[in-house]
């Protein structure tokens, strides 16, 4: 079968670094067709560059980098340098890049490639806030039927929040972003926080990617050991959660998860619980199903996928 054709939106951050690598070591299965950058987690300046420098670690400098939007939709940026650490990926020294940043804004190169490509070929996989997504969708109607999935990392149900109270960083830095892509019409696969904390890293998992003695192991053990410090206080957990790589390991093996069918309705009124993702897990509405929303998954077998795939690196 051939590989499945996909565009990174991204905001890095070591997790969405990963979350990169795992798709790089995996042409197989994924055809990375652009990585675009997004403001999120640090600044727009800092993701794109960051984005870079992960591609030339997995040895593919000629995967095509994008910058798009520096601000949400409607709102100020709200990053998380509190998590990331000041670069977004804090942790090792790590040398700037010297592959191009393309010139197309990210935005145009969403709705260009979604219009070259024949419809239901390509997949949008966005790992950040979801800004350059929807303005595309909305600059660009035509495009929206032509997306074959989009399968993100965002929101939460059982997990509730992890930047306020009711809601999950991604979608509350640009909430109308999210009601955009959640009302799109286009199959949507959700990785919220229910699954990603359950994939955590354990001292055997992170020494599993230091004991692959290559700089692709060895970065991503020393991005795991500063960002872990976080979580680790925040939740008291054995290790921090690989939120990101989820998305990449569900498109390469869908079945180390499980979720349901159901509606999926995003906050943006409410000072309150803004950027909550309502989502209707007990289906106790009328409302038309949106989303696969997951709940479960088989963090053993994810944490092989990902040190079979980095080693390749």
């Amino acid at each position: 079968m051939a590989p499945r054709k996909i565009i990174i939106d991204t905001d890095p951050g070591q997790d969405d670094a990963v979350a990169i690598l795992l798709a790089l070591a995996s042409p197989e299965e994924i055809e990375v067709l652009g990585v675009t950058a997004v403001a999120g987690n640090v600044p727009l300046s800092l993701t794109q560059k960051n984005a870079r420098i992960v591609c030339e670690l997995a040895g593919k400098p000629d995967t095509k980098v994008f910058a798009g939007c520096d601000a949400p939709i409607a709102r100020k940026l709200v990053t998380a340098e509190h998590v990331h650490g000041k670069t977004g990926l804090d942790g090792p020294q790590m040398a700037d890049p010297t592959m191009p940043l393309q010139e197309q804004h990210a935005v145009d190169f969403i709705i260009e490639t979604l219009r070259a490509e024949p419809a239901g070929t390509v997949t949008l996989c966005p790992l950040g806030p979801l800004t350059n997504i929807a303005v595309a969708f909305e600059r660009a109607p035509d495009i929206v039927e032509k997306v074959q999935e989009i399968v993100l990392m965002g929101g939460a149900y059982f997990e509730v929040g992890n930047i306020t109270p009711a809601a999950e960083f991604n979608i509350y830095v640009d909430p109308e972003a999210a009601k955009i892509v959640f009302g799109s019409g286009v199959p949507i696969v959700v990785m919220p926080l229910d699954v990603t904390h359950k994939a955590l890293t354990t001292r055997d998992r992170v020494d599993a990617f230091r004991d692959m003695g290559s700089d692709v192991g060895t970065m991503v053990a020393a991005w795991t050991d500063f960002f872990e410090r976080f979580d680790k206080e925040k939740y008291g957990s054995e290790g921090a959660p690989l939120h990101d790589p989820c998305v990449i390991a569900y498109l390469i093996k869908p079945e180390l998860f499980s979720g349901r069918h159901i509606n999926v309705e995003i906050e943006t009124q409410s000072e309150l619980t803004l950027g909550m993702t309502v989502a209707d897990w007990w289906r106790v509405t009328d409302r038309s199903a949106n989303a696969l929303f997951m709940g479960d998954m088989d963090a053993a077998g994810f944490f092989e996928l990902l040190a079979d795939r980095l080693a390749r690196l």
